[in-house]
């Protein structure tokens, strides 16, 4: 490892210890660590949006909402050559969880869970990309 000296402001130093503090790093190096490898991870995606990646799409929502259930499916269709597998959890009376595992080009992802993420009644949604290696 090498050591490196980096100057931030008095704000965006407060910043960095919040978050060194409500995750439990030991100190302000392993946070900035990861939020570099965060920011690089990134920087990868925006850069090279056609290189192979695996990805995790995870989204709550209402399984109740009019037709929801039937284009959310028919979303995972149209894309079917994305998905590895699906869990689909019954978080209480009125909402769903699902984890959709994908593999293809990382803009190819990003389409994908724009599509879902989008759909009215769906609560929450997020994709974490990876590259492959």
């Amino acid at each position: 490892m090498q050591r490196v000296t980096v100057t931030l402001d008095e704000e965006l130093l407060s910043e960095v210890d919040a978050l060194m503090h409500a995750r439990g790093y030991q100190n302000r190096s392993e946070a900035i660590r990861d939020l570099t490898r965060s920011g690089l991870k990134q920087a990868k995606e925006e850069v090279a949006p056609e290189a192979p990646c695996m990805g995790a799409l995870v989204y709550v929502y209402d399984h109740a909402a009019r037709d929801l259930s039937k284009r959310l499916t028919r979303h995972s269709h149209d894309h079917h050559d994305l998905t590895l597998s699906t869990l689909h959890v019954h978080i209480n009376h009125d909402s769903c969880l699902e984890v959709a595992l994908l593999k293809g080009q990382g803009s190819a992802l990003k389409q994908f869970s724009d599509e879902v993420t989008s759909s009215r009644s769906v609560r929450y949604g997020q994709l974490v990309i990876i590259p492959e290696e």
